[in-house]
């Protein structure tokens, strides 16, 4: 790949990364009564998981991408 091609990929893969990331944290925190009892530990590492694990998966390939661009 061109090095071009890497920039538009880490692109594409950290918006939907980050996207992921916080729809992990903000489903978390209602789980709690109030917002002082949120457990921001496990707030912040589901979101970071979440986001590793979306930078995983579109090492397979993504979307918004078009596959004739990246060849």
């Amino acid at each position: 790949m061109r090095n071009r091609d890497w920039k538009e990929w880490w692109r594409a893969a950290g918006v939907r990364a980050v996207k992921t990331m916080a729809q992990g944290a903000l489903a978390l925190i209602p789980a709690a009564a109030t917002i002082t009892e949120v457990d921001w530990t496990v707030v912040f590492g589901t979101a970071a998981l979440a986001g590793v694990v979306s930078l995983l998966t579109s090492i397979k390939g993504l979307p918004e991408l078009n596959e004739s661009e990246v060849k």
